[in-house]
């Protein structure tokens, strides 16, 4: 027997995607994390491997809330982002177009103590 459901995906998740998901899951509404920052604060893995996880698994975490490192929005659910940066106070920088993520203003660093952002843009 093998360890994969009816429909050939996998029971369980892979230890690296839970840890990824999980601290997903912990980015507060508003703030942001980078692939690369991800992969830093769980000391493991890179920003591709993290983006791997994401691709598969991320549908069902706030994936909007990991971006790239040039705070540029997901090609092709740019739209979906940005409905959910209007909704959680997301700061964007205003004049870049396409739309970016202000990482100054909006990155988390997977403190508690982290502020939240002031809400809107620039």
């Amino acid at each position: 027997m093998t360890d994969a459901t009816h429909d050939g995906l996998p029971d369980a998740l892979p230890p690296f995607a839970e840890l990824v998901l999980d601290l997903t899951e912990r980015i507060p509404p508003g703030r942001v994390m980078t692939y690369g920052d991800v992969a830093e604060y769980l000391g493991q893995g890179g920003p591709r491997q993290v983006g791997r996880v994401m691709a598969l698994y991320g549908g069902a975490v706030p994936w909007w809330r990991v971006i790239r490192a040039d705070g540029r929005l997901l090609p092709g659910h740019e739209h979906r982002a940005l409905a959910h940066y209007g909704e959680e106070g997301t700061p964007l920088r205003e004049l870049a177009d396409p739309p970016r993520v202000d990482l100054r203003r909006a990155r988390w660093d997977g403190g508690e103590s982290s502020p939240k952002p002031p809400h809107g843009r620039d």
